[in-house]
């Protein structure tokens, strides 16, 4: 290991490592705009210049590997002059608009000025002023601020895993655009918002709406998808007004998705903020007691057969456990977590998580695909899927749609005959597997919510065991499952399924179109298909006026992601805690809470008080959820059943990345992306859908 002195300390680093990286380790903060720990190296800005012993010239410290014996000054007036100077090349050209710039408060360019700046300036000449370039919706740019640190270039290549930024020309004529201005497409294209040291790049729909130093900031998780990102909610009075990623290096690291970040638009827009009661067909405004009268009435007496609950995609935990409670007082075994209808659930718990956890794909060696689209199912861990791809050889094959997914993989087959081609060894890519130390399998929503999905899973499963994806020897589990929804593992490890002789969501509609079912309870369950309910009594609680409000007989108005501490369980197993950043708006109540009082208006009450008993209730149920922000090994055992496989193509339940869920489907700068990015691969014109 290398031994270097640093502003007269002599310390020992990891080989490779920078000069940059060494003083961090010692606690050295060394300014820096090109520099970040998560892209490759530019030496672009020059910023971070340091004097080197025996060095004719300042060098550049992240970009100069440590080497044995090298004497570092980071500290002396030759340092400091050589970065006044630095910084005062940068200001050359840059407009003194701090004032007006949405980057204010939080700039590093600010930041550095404060430290390394000028009170004058030597340069008389007129400012170079620069075209401000089309990005799409989402991105506003203001190029003349720019200092071509090229942060963004090297993101969308090496993390987005798309080419449609780049620097043009030279010296003065240096210019960052996107290619023959075109809108920047990516499902990650935000993240390039918070790389910008200075305000050339910033948010679009946040433009001129708020100061940092205004905002309420909330640390929380996101619920679009089953990731799990961790974010920072930002809040002034009642309004969400940005979500920002938080670090995370088990699970989103420090990126986050375009419909985490820019949905939150969508949580002021058709939102339930009263109860309503259907009366002459009509909804009509009413009180609590009034909605849980009317609900009273119409199922008080029923059979537990005749009454049915499904819980929705974004549902919390602790509402599911509590209506599980209030279905089994009513003696109901008609529940059900899973509205595609995916067959998971029963069997060990490794049949229906990401056992590797996401972090764990940088460990594997080869990938199987099948049933999947990651990018749009999964955003962010499709980046770890390209990050690991860039790091070197690492083959992927994908058995399912054709798409662009950001990285190269071969091209297995469609359907499950592929799988069972691939299980039998006459596959080439069989070969690839067998001779990988650590291969992984991501098995997809496309594959699972099939009516032969149980068959395709134990299908997978076969495979896991014959290729050593599952190896207990090396404590190696690369079997995943990849979930779309937030709710859908914690409602698998809470059990909230169908009982004995209960019927799951496929059965719940058949039986309300038939009459069987008269009572279905929709807890945020908007995804189902809601003609399909009949003449049933409709209980929905939620928070928009979605699909199911709209067919309910009673609404019962719940709070959003960000009004509620609630727990989730992502696609790794990982239990998460959203905490609350606005109140729910109007007679809206945190969703357990609602539960906990109609039960007691049924005469079914449930055993819980406060959020502490109802958490209690989760550990009861499961024993997971006494160890919040943790994966656990998950017992290896029969899922899936063995049975007969259909020749239809799988297919992604995605077909529009920017909306899928209440909240994203209520946001007016979703809707401006299906229109930039969806439409026109789907040959659309003017609408929204």
């Amino acid at each position: 290991m290398p031994k270097l002195t640093i502003d007269g300390r002599e310390i020992e680093v990891d080989p490779g490592l920078t000069i940059l990286q060494a003083c961090e380790q010692i606690g050295i903060e060394i300014p820096r705009f090109c520099y970040h720990e998560r892209l490759s190296i530019a030496g672009n800005c020059r910023m971070c210049l340091v004097a080197l012993e025996r060095s004719p010239k300042p060098v550049a410290s992240c970009a100069m590997p440590v080497a044995d014996g090298m004497v570092v000054h980071t500290n002396t007036p030759a340092v400091h002059k050589m970065r006044k100077g630095v910084m005062e090349f940068l200001l050359i050209n840059h407009p003194l608009d701090c004032p007006i710039c949405d980057q204010g408060g939080e700039c590093d360019l600010q930041d550095q000025a404060m430290g390394y700046g000028l009170d004058h300036s030597r340069y008389k000449e007129n400012k170079r002023a620069v075209e401000d370039k089309r990005m799409g919706p989402l991105i506003k740019t203001i190029m003349t601020r720019c200092i071509h640190c090229t942060r963004c270039v090297r993101f969308t290549t090496e993390v987005a895993g798309i080419t449609d930024m780049g620097m043009l020309g030279r010296g003065e004529h240096a210019e960052i655009t996107s290619y023959l201005e075109k809108a920047v497409d990516s499902e990650l294209s935000g993240n390039v918002i918070d790389l910008c040291p200075v305000g050339a790049l910033t948010s679009k729909p946040y433009a001129f709406v708020a100061r940092s130093w205004e905002l309420k900031k909330t640390e929380s998780i996101d619920v679009m998808d089953a990731v799990g990102s961790n974010i920072r909610v930002d809040t002034r009075g009642a309004e969400v007004l940005r979500v920002l990623p938080r670090l995370n290096d088990e699970i989103n690291e420090e990126w986050i998705s375009d419909k985490t970040r820019f949905a939150c638009d969508g949580l002021k827009r058709q939102r339930l903020d009263m109860p309503y009661v259907r009366k002459d067909g009509k909804l009509q405004p009413a009180t609590w007691p009034q909605a849980f009268a009317a609900i009273r009435e119409r199922i008080g007496g029923l059979a537990g057969a005749k009454i049915a609950a499904i819980a929705g995609d974004q549902a919390d935990c602790e509402a599911m456990v509590a209506l599980k409670a209030l279905m089994t007082g009513l003696g109901s075994t008609n529940i059900d977590c899973r509205q595609d209808g995916a067959k998971l659930g029963r069997g060990f718990r490794a049949g229906y998580i990401f056992n590797s956890g996401i972090a764990g794909i940088e460990n594997a060696d080869a990938l199987l695909i099948v049933g999947s689209n990651p990018r749009w199912e999964a955003a962010v861990l499709n980046a770890r899927i390209l990050k690991r791809s860039l790091m070197g050889p690492f083959p992927i094959g994908l058995i399912g749609e054709v798409k662009d997914l950001s990285y190269s993989y071969q091209h297995l087959g469609t359907d499950p005959a592929a799988l069972k081609k691939l299980l039998s060894g006459r596959s080439d890519f069989a070969k690839v597997l067998k001779a990988a130390q650590r291969p992984m399998l991501i098995i997809g929503q496309g594959a699972l919510t099939r009516p032969d999905g149980a068959a395709v899973l134990s299908l997978a499963r076969e495979v896991a065991e014959k290729f050593g994806i599952h190896v207990p020897a090396k404590s190696w589990n690369g079997f995943n499952v990849l979930h779309t929804a937030a709710a859908r593992v914690g409602g698998l490890d809470l059990g909230f399924l169908p009982g004995d002789g209960g019927r799951d969501v496929a059965g719940i509609l058949e039986g309300a179109g038939n009459g069987e079912i008269e009572a279905v309870y929709l807890l945020g369950a908007d995804e189902i298909d809601i003609s399909r309910l009949g003449k049933a009594f409709v209980i929905y609680q939620g928070h928009h006026g979605d699909k199911g409000a709209h067919r309910a007989d009673v609404i019962l108005p719940g709070a959003a992601y960000t009004e509620k501490n609630a727990t989730y369980v992502n696609t790794e197993g990982r239990v998460q805690q959203t905490r609350l950043a606005a109140f729910p708006p109007g007679d809206a109540r945190e969703d357990w809470t609602i539960i906990r009082a109609l039960s007691d208006v049924l005469g079914k009450s449930i055993a819980c008080h406060d959020l502490g008993s109802v958490r209690g209730m989760l550990v009861e149920a499961n024993a997971n959820f006494m160890r919040p922000e943790e994966t656990m090994q998950a017992t290896w055992g029969a899922f899936g059943t063995e049975g007969e496989l259909s020749d239809v193509p799988f297919h992604s339940p995605i077909d529009n990345f920017y909306m899928t869920d209440p909240i994203s489907r209520n946001s007016e700068t979703m809707a401006e992306c299906t229109q930039a990015f969806v439409a026109p691969k789907q040959g659309k014109t003017g609408t929204h859908g």
